[in-house]
């Protein structure tokens, strides 16, 4: 079974229609990159996935759950849009670290956020003691995670760093390991090279080649066709707000049958 279903998902911005009926499917373990021109739809698409934009029409399914349903959103409160969020790490163009705190605070707030919810719930079951010692026990295990996915980055050595101490392509693999630091099962990256200056895309490709290496569920937006061509279990080339064409990436670089996927790739490549 699929862990991500996509059921004709539309979205609409007033009379404007950005999204007009989307269907995809993402196996465990695969990529799904998604391609098309600015304005295509790619990154509302994104942002429905990570419920910081709600469907008009259609379902969105993990791992058989149904998790919004865009004509029942009236029933989604915003205590179930936060949890059903935690399935999904979301990575953007502008990296968006917090300023005001160091690279270890930026990985370690969300976790310890949740787990101050988590600590409320297990004090009622196991009383005010067992739950000082399980804080005690999570709260280390938050700290070891935080220097595991940095090395995993490659910035072991800024743990201690603040954002602007820090270049472009350093503050976005803080925001790669910041989205992998609540365990989601599918990462989405919205073009994470976009705001980059060339020479400092590859060390961003690089992680990103590396997660897919180690099975992470994940799906990106970019125009980095090469990155596509070579990462990519399944291509989509999204035009209008409607799925043009997809395929291997073999199928939709060497082959593509769209007409309007042709003229995006050679104005591309």
């Amino acid at each position: 079974m699929a862990i991500l279903e996509i059921k004709n998902i539309h979205k609409n911005f007033g009379n404007t229609k950005v999204l007009k009926g989307i269907d995809l499917t993402l196996e465990k373990g695969n990529v799904l990159v998604i391609i098309g021109s600015s304005g295509s739809g790619k990154t509302t698409l994104l942002r429905c996935l990570n419920f910081l934009e709600i469907p008009d029409k259609g379902t969105i399914t993990v791992n058989g759950k149904v998790l919004i349903d865009g004509e029942d959103k009236a029933t989604l409160s915003d205590k179930i849009i936060r949890k059903n969020r935690l399935h999904f790490g979301l990575v953007f163009q502008q990296f968006n670290l917090f300023p005001q705190y160091s690279v270890k605070e930026n990985l370690s707030l969300a976790p310890k956020l949740a787990l101050k919810s988590e600590i409320k719930e297990y004090k009622k079951a196991h009383g005010a003691s067992a739950a000082k010692a399980e804080k005690a026990r999570r709260e280390k295990e938050i700290e070891e995670n935080t220097v595991r996915l940095l090395e995993q980055v490659g910035l072991s050595e800024k743990i201690n760093s603040y954002p602007c101490e820090l270049s472009g392509g350093q503050q976005q693999r803080v925001a790669i390991a910041r989205a992998l630091a609540l365990e989601p099962e599918i990462l989405c990256f919205d073009e994470p090279t976009s705001a980059l200056d060339p020479e400092l895309v590859g060390e961003v490709l690089k992680v990103l080649k590396n997660l897919a290496e180690s099975g992470k569920t994940m799906v990106v937006v970019t125009h980095e066709m090469r990155f596509a061509r070579e990462v990519a279990d399944h291509v989509v080339f999204m035009s209008d707000g409607v799925i043009a064409e997809e395929g291997t990436p073999e199928e939709v670089f060497d082959n593509p049958k769209n007409e309007r996927t042709k003229q995006f790739l050679q104005s591309i490549i």
